[in-house]
Formats: C-alpha cells, structure tokens, sequence
C-alpha cells in the first residue's frame, strides 16, 4: 500500500494512481481536521504493515498548512516503510532539513523558489538511489557500454541521460545563491508576519471564510478563502482589474476541495517581495468586488 493524503497537489497524486493501475498497489488517504491539518491521532488506522510508501507534501499548497511530517515519518519507520516528501510548497518558503523530517527523498519545482522552469531538485539517501535503476537511457549516464549490455554511471549521473539543460541548472543555482544570502530563517519569518497580518485584515470582512490554521506559525506565507456571494473565478477577474494578482479554482488539489465541499477558493499567495501595503491593496480590491456585484 501506498499512502497519501487528502491534500495532495495532483502532481503527487496521478503518478501514484498510475503506479495503482500498473500494479495493483491499493492507495490510502489520511484524512484532515477543521482547519487542514492532517490526523494524526490515528495514524495506524492508515499506516500498517501493510504500508510501503508514504508520500506527502510538506506544505499544502491550497490551505498553506504545514504538515506534520516528523511525525507521519515516525509512524512510517515504525512499519519499515520509505517516506517521500514533495517539497514545491516547503523549500521556497523556510529552512528544510531532511534530517530533521526523518525522509528518505525529497523533492522541490524551483519555479517556486524564484528559480527557471523546466528543472527540478530530489534529494535521496545515497544508499536508495544506489540501488535504483536508471528512468532514463542515453549519453552520460553510462560507464560502460557494449553490443550486449551497459553499465551505469554513479550517483547522480546515472539519472541524467542526455544533454541537461545548463541554462535552467544555471539559473536554478542562482536562486539558490539567492535565497541562501537572504537567509531561509529570515523568509520564514517575514512570511509569517505577512500572513498574519492578511489573516486579521481578512478576519475584519464578515463575507470572507478562510481556509487552513488559524495559527500563522503552523502555515505558510498563502491564504486561501472564498466570498460568500461572489464565485472565486469572478472574484478573481475584479480584483485583477485593481492590479491585484490572486488564483481562483481548484489549485490542482480538486479532491481536497471535493473535502471542503467548495468547489474553488481564491488563494493569495505572499512571498520576499510583499509586504503589508499588498495585503491592504487586497483587502481594498475585495471590497471594490463587492460594490462591482451590488452587494
């Protein structure tokens, strides 16, 4: 068995799928309380000997909750099985140590993180990926190559086949440098003083019902929320037109929307580059909507 949670961007919910119907895997979902966090408080109901993989998001990229993954982990050597971490939503936005998670990989888009598209970052146990098998065939991942057989290059190599793309491995590099001068501790908690404040500017209209925990230390720098006349994808196009940039839809986690009973929510997502004037500029364009729509 393979075990998820209800929360899961679909980039890390399809593949596993996939993997069900070419194996026959059976997958399991923990399952969230009121405010988006994952249950914790019966994780043998989910996790049993049964268990292989558990692959999860460090961070919820539609409710901003950041999840418990320590402690999912824990449950998970208990049984002997591997963990997986998608990190898009948990590397751009505060430090990560793997130790610390307890995984064994992983893995981060570095669009999210001020860095190129078209590139991605995993890390893994040395041990793991030594004893993987190659994805992919081509020039640069071999060490030996005959009429009969091949053999593979060391770690990382044998997972690059081909010609990379240097730019975006460049450009990936840079963001790094970046945000490592900056220093993860200092994004970490700019963020939560910007979403705090967002959060009690929210709380002050009466129309708006917001997603995820209550507690900015217990979520990232993005607050999801819907008005209770006004559709997100409405909602979205007048806030647009005041130079207010939001997502509206189902943020590639349409399960997890199917668990809220909402059909979309608007999403603001704050990073580095905001600051307070933003979440009130926001909060103005909110109030415009309403008067666009008579309410």
């Amino acid at each position: 068995e393979v075990v998820l949670t209800v929360t899961e961007h679909h980039s890390n919910l399809v593949p596993w799928q996939l993997l069900a119907e070419n194996t026959g895997c059976k997958l399991r979902f923990i399952d969230i309380d009121d405010e988006g966090r994952l249950r914790t408080d019966h994780l043998d109901e989910y996790i049993t000997e049964k268990t292989k993989l558990v692959c999860m998001g460090h961070v919820s990229n539609a409710l901003g909750t950041i999840h418990s993954v320590r402690t999912i982990a824990c449950a998970a050597r208990a049984v002997g099985a591997l963990v997986f971490v998608d990190g898009a939503q948990g590397a751009p936005h505060g430090p990560v140590n793997v130790e610390t998670l307890d995984c064994d990989f992983y893995a981060y888009s570095p669009h999210k993180a001020l860095g190129p598209l078209g590139i991605g970052v995993l890390w893994a146990r040395r041990d793991l990926l030594e004893e993987m098998n190659p994805f992919l065939g081509g020039g640069e991942m071999i060490r030996n190559v005959s009429l009969e057989r091949s053999t593979w290059a060391g770690v990382p190599y044998k997972f690059e086949a081909g010609t990379p793309s240097v730019a975006d491995a460049v450009g990936l590099g840079a963001s790094i440098d970046y945000l490592i001068e900056l220093g993860m501790d200092n994004v970490r908690t700019h963020e939560k003083q910007i979403v705090s404040y967002a959060m009690e500017r929210l709380a002050e209209l009466p129309f708006i019902r917001f997603f995820g925990p209550r507690d900015p230390a217990d979520r990232c720098g993005l607050v999801s929320f819907i008005d209770a006349d006004i559709h997100p994808h409405d909602l979205g196009t007048v806030v647009d037109q005041h130079g207010v940039a939001i997502r509206s839809g189902h943020h590639c986690a349409k399960p997890l929307m199917h668990r809220l009973g909402v059909v979309a929510t608007a999403r603001a997502s704050f990073y580095i580059y905001n600051d307070r004037s933003d979440v009130d500029k926001l909060i103005d364009s909110l109030l415009e909507a309403r008067k666009v729509f008579g309410l």
